[in-house]
C-alpha cells in the first residue's frame, strides 16, 4: 500500500529539514527561551534548597539527597551545553548545519540530547530503587546501602550513557537535523536499519527505565500504606497510643516528602520524554 499524501508531504519536509542550512518556517524562539529559563532556575533553586537543608540538618548528605543532587547538576549541565546552540541558531538565522557549515554541530547537540537524557534517566532509576529499598526492605537497606551506593550510581550512570550514546559515532545510529533546524537527534525514519535500530533500542530502553521506576514507587507506596494501617491497629491497644503516633510520622515524614518529590520529577521525565520514545515506533508503523 503506497504512502498518503500528507504522509508524502510529511516526508519531504523532513529530508528539506536535514540538509537546510537556514531556519525553515517563521520559528521564534519563545519556546527556548521558556525551556531554558526553567530549567536553568529550577535546577539552581534546587541546587541551593538542598545545600540549605545539608546545612540546616548538619549532618552528611543522605544517599537520596547525593543523587538528587546529581540529577539537578545533569540537568542544568544539559540546559547549559544544549540552549545557547539553540539561540545562536536562531541569532543568525542559521540551522546547526548552516553554522558550522557540515554535520559537526548537529553530531554534538545530538550525542548531548541523548547522553543527558539518558543519564537523567538512570539517575531517577537509581533514586527509585534507593526509595524502594530504603521502605520495602530496610533491613537488606542498612546492611548494604549507604552513601557509597550514591558515588557509585553517578560514575556508572554516567559511563553508561556515554558509552551507549557514542554508538551513532562507530555506525549504529544516525544523528540528523530536525525542523525548523535548530535541533538534531537521532534518525527514526526507515531507510536506514542501523540508524532505525538504534533509535528503536533508545527508545526501549528509556521506556523500561520509565516502567520500572513507576513500579519501584508503586512499591513504595503500599509499603508505606502498610505501615500506616498496622501502626493504626496498634493504637487502639497502646496507652502511650499518641505519642507513638506523632513518633511514626516524624519517622516517615522524610519518606513521604521523598516520594513526592520523586513521583514529581518521574511525571515530568515521562511527559517530556514520551514524544521522543514513542516517536520511532509510530513513524514505523505509518510507512
Amino acid at each position: 500500500m503506497g504512502d498518503s499524501p500528507d504522509l508524502q508531504a510529511n516526508g519531504q519536509n523532513n529530508r528539506t529539514c536535514q540538509t537546510t542550512i537556514e531556519i525553515l518556517e517563521d520559528s521564534k524562539p519563545v519556546v527556548s527561551i521558556l525551556m531554558f529559563s526553567g530549567g536553568l532556575v529550577g535546577n539552581v533553586l534546587a541546587l541551593v534548597l538542598l545545600g540549605m537543608h545539608r546545612k540546616e540538618i548538619r549532618t552528611k548528605s543522605s544517599v537520596f539527597c547525593i543523587l538528587v543532587t546529581g540529577l539537578a547538576v545533569t540537568d542544568l549541565m544539559g540546559t547549559c551545553f544544549l540552549s545557547p546552540v539553540v539561540f545562536i541558531s536562531y541569532a543568525r538565522e542559521r540551522s546547526l548545519v548552516g553554522l558550522v557549515g557540515d554535520h559537526t554541530l548537529c553530531d554534538f547537540f545530538s550525542f548531548a540530547m541523548t547522553f543527558f537524557g539518558m543519564a537523567s534517566t538512570l539517575i531517577l532509576f537509581a533514586m527509585a530503587v534507593e526509595r524502594c529499598l530504603a521502605i520495602s526492605h530496610p533491613y537488606f537497606y542498612s546492611q548494604h546501602m549507604g552513601r557509597g551506593f550514591a558515588k557509585v550510581c553517578l560514575p556508572v550512570a554516567y559511563a553508561f550513557a556515554a558509552s551507549f550514546c557514542i554508538l551513532p559515532f562507530v555506525g549504529f545510529g544516525e544523528p540528523r537535523q530536525y525542523c525548523p533546524g535548530t535541533w538534531c537527534f537521532l534518525q527514526m525514519e526507515p531507510g536506514n536499519s542501523a540508524a532505525v535500530g538504534f533509535s528503536l533500542l533508545y527508545a526501549s530502553l528509556i521506556s523500561c527505565l520509565i516502567v520500572a521506576i513507576l513500579v519501584c514507587n508503586g512499591s513504595v507506596i503500599i509499603s508505606l500504606c502498610k505501615m500506616h494501617r498496622s501502626q493504626r491497629s496498634r493504637r487502639g491497644s497502646v496507652p502511650s497510643s499518641q505519642r507513638r503516633r506523632k513518633s511514626w510520622f516524624g519517622q516517615r515524614e522524610e519518606e513521604v516528602d521523598h516520594l513526592i518529590l520523586l513521583a514529581a520529577m518521574t511525571v515530568i521525565f515521562a511527559i517530556c520524554s514520551l514524544p521522543l520514545t514513542v516517536s520511532p515506533v509510530f513513524l514505523m508503523s505509518a510507512q
